[in-house]
């Protein structure tokens, strides 16, 4: 006689919520991503806040297929190559970036300071593209990493795309603060905004990085834009004279490739 099949459905997330080993995979590679070293296991149970046995197998997993790495003694991880692959794919595919890519070498010429291209996702940004400076220091690239919106040119320029409620929404309640200049009251950044909104570019000073100025704009291919370029200079050259020469230039530039995206049908 056949054996009787079990009538029971096999267990399943309920739909609409997201799947646990998914979830926690994903949160294990961003917290290897921000951080600015390897992290131990014990490290990496206190940011996740779970539980040792189900994050060892996670993490040996990952490892195996070489989504994250080990240092030589093998108890400290950080992304692997497999990482690099796939945000690598992303921005060769995204049809926005090559046009983008012109627009930044242009004005790095044009300026000869540091220019910067982001996307907002939710109260972030994450740099694409970046050309520094002809005499630029900087040892590692910005592409690739994510920062508050709230404390950078870039975020502010695209905030300011939205209304008051869809900001509100969008950050959280308590606003971190990398510098003693960065803007933490929620009221003070709405002030910031509206200046933002009137006059068309951002402008922070040292709110993100001490000695480091930053202009912005966005690039309003979409509704509301989702991407903006920056132009990054020392605090001490960023007269008003000279922050007015940079925003003019950024402004003529991305209104220039934001037409150029719509022309060729880039949403």
């Amino acid at each position: 006689m056949a054996a009787r099949r079990s009538s029971t459905p096999p267990r399943s997330e309920p739909e609409g919520q997201p799947v646990k080993s998914a979830e926690r995979t994903v949160r294990i590679l961003e917290t290897l991503a921000a951080s600015p070293g390897r992290l131990t296991l014990s490290q990496l149970q206190e940011a996740t806040g779970y539980p040792r046995s189900s994050l060892h197998a996670l993490v040996r997993t990952l490892r195996d297929l070489n989504w994250i790495e080990a240092d030589d003694s093998g108890s400290a991880f950080g992304v692997g190559a497999h990482a690099l692959l796939s945000g690598t794919a992303y921005l060769d595919r995204d049809p926005a970036l090559p046009y983008a890519y012109e627009t930044l070498e242009d004005l790095r010429a044009e300026l000869g300071y540091t220019i910067h291209y982001a996307r907002r996702e939710a109260s972030h940004v994450f740099y694409l593209a970046s050309r520094e400076s002809r005499d630029s220091v900087r040892i590692v690239s910005r592409v690739g990493r994510r920062l508050p919106a709230h404390l950078t040119g870039l975020g502010q320029a695209l905030l300011s795309q939205l209304t008051e409620a869809e900001v509100s929404e969008v950050l959280p309640t308590e606003l971190e603060g990398f510098t003693p200049a960065t803007i933490t009251d929620h009221d003070q950044l709405r002030t910031v905004l509206d200046e933002v909104r009137s006059r068309g570019w951002s402008l922070e000073r040292e709110q993100g990085t001490s000695g480091v100025a930053c202009v912005a704009v966005a690039v309003e291919y979409r509704i509301p834009a989702t991407d903006a370029i920056s132009c990054s200079m020392p605090i001490q050259l960023a007269t008003e004279v000279e922050v007015q020469r940079v925003a003019d230039a950024l402004m003529s530039h991305t209104h220039r490739l934001a037409a150029t995206l719509r022309r060729h049908g880039i949403r």
